[in-house]
């Protein structure tokens, strides 16, 4: 039986300028060529959850205007619940400039618009996706109130949460107690924690951190050395596969909904999971372009088997 799994997030249209490199502070560069596609953080993770098998809800808002019917869509072209959704008529759909340089690697400037507009209003009526759901996911580029007020009646439902905090931020300690598992990078692990990650007692300490605020389940994925576990069950390191990154732009959302829709509702197949979710990452990276770059379930399982 797939999964349910619900995401509360940020939707955005994403505008990338492919360049040879980043320009220097006050330099002026030439990119070799624009292009547009659909994104956001939020947006990401659900696509990715619902092309690996998962059925996928969404939660946020768009603007009034061309780009918030362009998001739309996407969501419902990847069979995504898009009821709720809101249509914001004060603030326009988020959006993203994305600069890529020659060796895939990217910076990112984000207006939040609707996004960072979204209040629990939106919650109104929630009852019916999160009934019967198996993971609730959020992010960092939506407010942490309302992600707050949606754990809370995730909690409600017995549903289990899922933390992806970027862009990394102070977290509201509440936040933390209705959170089952939270999955930073290692920069975002070290700016929770004030504990530099730079081996496995570090991630451990990182751990025991998270633990002593209420969260149980700690997954810090360490670009191209993996993605480090630590549960009550144990810990390890799940290695990433080698792979010529071309974008690495969706790389983590795609992991965090690749995850989603494999893992059991127990967590009791953490380590599976993460080799599933570490090579549908790795398929992402390999091509343009965020959404477009999120894999199948059959590209995935595809990969996995050679």
């Amino acid at each position: 039986m797939s999964k349910k799994v619900v995401v509360l997030g940020s939707i955005n249209v994403d505008t990338t300028y492919h360049v040879e490199r980043f320009p220097q502070p006050g330099e002026t560069i030439a990119a070799r060529s624009k292009s547009s596609a659909p994104g956001g953080k939020g947006a990401n993770q659900a696509v990715a959850a619902a092309r690996s098998g998962a059925q996928t809800a969404f939660i946020g808002a768009v603007g009034s205007d061309s780009e918030g019917d362009y998001m739309l869509e996407a969501l419902k072209e990847n069979a995504i619940d898009a009821r709720h959704v809101a249509i914001d008529q004060y603030h326009g759909t988020g959006s993203a400039a994305v600069t890529l340089d020659a060796n895939g690697q990217n910076d990112i400037m984000i207006y939040g618009g609707a996004n960072q507009a979204l209040t629990t209003d939106v919650l109104a009526g929630a009852d019916d996706v999160l009934d019967g759901a198996d993971f609730l996911i959020s992010q960092f580029e939506t407010p942490q109130a309302v992600t707050l007020a949606a754990f809370k009646l995730a909690k409600k439902h017995g549903v289990t949460t899922i933390l992806n905090p970027a862009p990394a931020h102070d977290i509201i300690p509440e936040l933390l107690q209705y959170t089952d598992v939270i999955a930073p990078n290692e920069s975002e692990c070290a700016l929770l924690t004030g504990i530099e990650i730079a081996d496995e007692e570090s991630m451990l300490k990182s751990a025991e951190y998270f633990r002593s605020q209420g969260v149980f389940h700690l997954l810090v994925t360490l670009g191209s050395k993996g993605v480090f576990y630590a549960t009550p069950a144990g810990h390890g390191l799940v290695p990433a596969f080698k792979v010529k990154a071309v974008d690495t732009t969706a790389a983590g959302d795609t992991f965090i909904g690749a995850l989603s829709s494999q893992l059991n509702d127990d967590l009791s197949n953490v380590a599976e999971a993460l080799v599933y979710a570490q090579r549908a990452s790795s398929l992402t990276v390999q091509q343009m372009g965020a959404m477009p770059s999120i894999p199948t379930a059959d590209q995935v399982q595809a990969a996995l088997a050679e």
